[in-house]
């Protein structure tokens, strides 16, 4: 019985101390730019041509869409904004196609396809996404960011979806420690 004490107490142990350098990892790390990201904040788009289609509550933007929020950019070839209409135009949705990248001061995100959900807070990409931050790179199928919480989850897909076989791939730098003598 003492045996499985101790055994439990030195997994405790060893838990709490991975949990300190996890937090110790994290709190070195630069924090997301996206981490509450105001979604509230105007969005301004640029494009070569517009398409207004008022009864469908719809704008389709075409030809070197260039959307900025707050610190957050998005470039696409053709953009749909859905919104509502009324006396005040509420912007619901962003659809992009043809290859998007989203920026932030501190990671870039690409995608065939984008979603940006205001309402929710969320922003999807889809297919062939890889997401960047310094020399650290994380690829897939899917990326799904939480704008409130800064959180991103990469999904590999079903497997012979895309060119990694429906699975996550990343290359992450190591912090270069100082050998000692």
């Amino acid at each position: 019985m003492s045996r499985v004490r101790y055994t439990g107490i030195i997994l405790a142990m060893t838990a709490l101390a991975a949990t300190a350098a996890l937090a110790q990892v994290r709190q070195n790390q630069p924090v997301s730019a996206l981490k509450g990201h105001n979604g509230n904040a105007p969005v301004d788009v640029t494009a070569d041509r517009i398409e207004v289609q008022d009864r469908a509550d719809r704008a389709i933007f075409a030809g070197n869409v260039h959307v900025t929020q707050a610190e957050l950019t998005l470039d696409t070839p053709r953009l749909t904004v859905a919104y509502s209409g009324g006396a005040s135009v509420q912007i619901r949705r962003l659809d992009a196609a043809g290859g998007v990248v989203v920026r932030s001061p501190s990671e870039t995100a690409r995608g065939d396809f984008g979603i940006y959900d205001l309402d929710r807070k969320l922003i999807t990409l889809v297919g062939n996404v890889e997401l960047n931050r310094q020399n650290d790179r994380v690829a897939g199928a899917r990326l799904v960011i939480d704008l409130d919480s800064g959180r991103a989850v990469v999904d590999g897909g079903p497997p012979g979806v895309n060119q990694n076989g429906g699975r996550v791939t990343g290359h992450f730098t190591v912090p270069q420690r100082q050998q000692s003598k």
